[in-house]
This record gives structure tokens, C-alpha cells and sequence, in this order.
């Protein structure tokens, strides 16, 4: 298995080091000690610099301003975003215009991608099920209505939907046919009531109440819903991959001067063990990340369909970011838990992104429930 990136992917990757270099993980209010949202907003100044080193439109066909890059390329960005937990829709946002440039309409493509790529537009997308971004089939129902489509539910836990300009919603027929609305935040019907995260970012629960959405702004493609899950969850595990890659850095460098009877703690067996236990989590971590990524990427053929890849990648995510981060705070002692220290951030923001993915358990039954139907032999 080659994992070596393309010079394309490479490039982006640099950009993303360069624009995030000079962002602090705690620049806003500790969420330990804060009632409500740290912010109401998400920093448009680092979605300004994203947009000018062109990282916002790396999946954007060159026709409407764009790199035309890859679902790789996203998590190489949103690898590097979660070493500092950028306070950006990135993965939303890129996930949206993936599957707009891959199933949406000439006109709808032609309407929203450029000002996507500049940065005008923000889109999120509101995906959450049961277990992370299992498909939420009886949340939001669709019917039609002559040339548009009625649409009534409710979506909870939708990220920066207070902020973002449109969202990406799935939407089911009675048939359980799935459709993809692109919805106006202050649309008619549409309803925003405020939820929090762990991490303390704004979140909302979205009601839709007989919202009339245009045929030109639905995507009624079969699959594109599991394209748009796929490449959200894969970017959930790029995010992890990259914070704990942070995590277990302060962890080493907080060991390296930390000293006990006289000798730095990293010296101790017992503690060198347990960094070298998470050192494991993240290399499987990562590998089967870039399996997934590469799966969406190439469509190539292999023993199971690229859910189970997914499916891989989200049992190794959601288990090795909580066994990072609660190995971190052991090893940093008290210390790990001053509001004062940054470690206390990426634990909440971990916790966020390990109920984002679901647990384990639910993706090893998705993994067997493949496995039982495509046998390997």
C-alpha cells in the first residue's frame, strides 16, 4: 500500500501548516468556564486566510474556481485545522461542496461553488443520526409538491448553524428515497433553537416546518446522501487523527522537563509504555484513515464496499482520540486539568469528536453486517 501524496496534496498540506501556524488553540473562552457558547460566531479571520491561500476551494472543479482536488486533500487540511482547533466550518463547508460539485444540477453548481471557493459562502450540513453520521431516516421527511419539495422534521446538533449561510440537509420520502435540500438558514419554516457542544462551540437543533424548497436546490441523487456521509465521517477521523497527533506532542514535551526524584518522568518505564501504547493508536489511526480517504477517492474495487473502510477508520477514530487525550491528562497530572494549560481544550474537543463518530461497538456491527453479506473467500 503506497501512501505517498501527490505534490498536489502535498501543496495544500504546506498551505494549511502555514495559515494555521499562527492560530492559539485558546483563543476564545475556556469552555470549562464558560455558561453558554465561547463565541457566536466562528473566526472569520482565519476563514478569510483560508479562502485567500485557496484551501476553501481545493475540492471545487477549476470551472468554478477551484483546485479540483480530493477527499484526501480535505483531511490533510483538516488534519493540521485539529492541531489547533480551528474554529472553522472546514469540514462542512468542503464535505457540501464536494458533493454539490459531484451530484448537484450545472445551475446549482454554477450558483454556489464560485462563492464557496472566495470564502461568500458558507455552507454547513446537518447529518447526525443515532451513532455519528449514521443515517438519520425518519429525522426530516420529503414529499413533492408540483416542481418543489415540502419538507418537515427536525435535525439536532447541527454545527455553525447559527452562522452559516445555507444548509445541507438529507431528507427522506416515504419510500425512504433520500434527498439532499439546500436550505437557506432564514428561510420560511425554518427554526433555529441553540444546543452546545462539549467543546462549547454553538451548535443548533434545526425545525423544518413545511419548507418549500425548489427542485433546482435538491439533489435527488440515489447515492449521493452516502457520498456526503462517507467523506464527513472520514474528515471526522482526519480531525481526530490531527488532535491527538497535538495531544501526544505536549504529552512528550511536558514529560521531557517534568521531573521526578531528579529524572525527567519520560524516562520513567512506566510512562514511556503508555506513550508508546498511544504512539500505536495514532499510527493505526492514520493508516486507516488515508485507506478510507483513498477508497472515496479512487472508487477502486476491493473486498468490501468503502463503508467498510469507513467503518474501520470510525472504530480506530472514536477509541484511540479518547484513549490519547485520557493518557495526556494522566501524564500531565494536575496540570492537565488548568484552565490556564491548552490540554484541557483538546480534551473537551476530543470528547466532542468521539460522539460525533459513535461508538465502536455500533461500527463493528456495521462491519460484521458486511462482512456477512459480502463473504471474503
Amino acid at each position: 500500500m503506497d501512501f505517498t501524496f501527490t505534490e498536489e496534496q502535498q501543496a495544500a498540506t504546506e498551505a494549511a501548516k502555514a495559515v494555521f501556524s499562527g492560530v492559539a488553540p485558546d483563543s476564545v473562552p475556556s469552555p470549562a468556564l464558560t455558561p453558554g457558547a465561547v463565541a457566536d460566531d466562528f473566526d472569520r479571520t482565519l476563514w478569510s486566510k483560508l479562502a485567500d491561500a485557496d484551501l476553501l476551494s481545493l475540492l471545487i472543479a477549476p470551472e468554478h474556481g477551484g483546485a479540483g482536488l480530493d477527499t484526501i486533500a480535505l483531511c490533510l487540511v483538516l488534519r493540521e485545522s485539529a492541531k489547533v482547533l480551528a474554529r472553522v466550518p472546514l469540514l462542512e463547508c468542503g464535505a457540501a461542496a464536494l458533493t454539490l460539485q459531484r451530484y448537484g444540477s450545472d445551475e446549482l453548481r454554477a450558483e454556489v461553488l464560485p462563492r464557496i471557493a472566495t470564502g461568500d459562502l458558507v455552507v454547513t450540513v446537518a447529518a447526525g443520526g443515532r451513532t455519528g453520521h449514521e443515517p438519520a431516516e425518519l429525522a426530516v421527511q420529503a414529499r413533492p409538491e408540483g416542481t418543489d419539495w415540502i419538507i418537515d422534521g427536525v435535525q439536532t446538533a447541527v454545527p455553525w448553524a447559527r452562522t452559516a449561510d445555507r444548509i445541507l440537509l438529507p431528507a427522506h420520502t416515504p419510500e425512504g428515497h433520500a434527498v439532499l435540500a439546500l436550505v437557506p438558514r432564514a428561510h420560511p419554516g425554518v427554526t433555529l433553537d441553540d444546543q452546545i457542544s462539549t467543546s462549547g462551540e454553538r451548535l443548533a437543533e434545526v425545525r423544518l416546518d413545511s419548507v418549500r424548497v425548489s427542485t433546482r436546490e435538491t439533489i435527488d441523487d440515489a447515492t449521493a446522501w452516502a457520498s456526503l456521509r462517507n467523506v464527513l465521517t472520514t474528515g471526522t477521523c482526519a480531525l481526530a487523527l490531527g488532535l491527538g497527533e497535538r495531544v501526544l506532542a505536549m504529552t512528550s514535551d511536558y514529560t521531557g522537563k517534568r521531573e521526578q526524584f531528579g529524572f525527567p518522568v519520560a524516562t520513567f518505564q512506566a510512562v514511556a509504555v503508555q506513550a508508546a501504547d498511544r504512539f500505536i493508536d495514532l499510527r493505526a489511526m492514520e493508516a486507516t484513515l488515508w485507506q478510507a480517504a483513498w477508497r472515496l477517492t479512487t472508487d477502486a474495487a476491493g473486498p468490501l464496499p468503502p463503508a467498510g473502510d469507513v467503518a474501520v477508520a470510525k472504530i480506530w477514530a472514536s477509541e484511540g482520540v479518547r484513549r490519547v487525550v485520557q493518557t495526556a491528562q494522566h501524564l500531565h497530572g494536575g496540570f492537565g486539568a488548568d484552565t490556564d494549560y491548552p490540554l484541557h481544550r483538546y480534551h473537551a474537543c476530543a470528547k466532542h469528536l468521539e460522539l460525533s463518530l459513535g461508538p465502536a461497538a455500533a461500527h463493528e456491527e456495521a462491519l460484521g453486517d458486511l462482512l456477512a453479506t459480502h463473504p471474503l473467500g
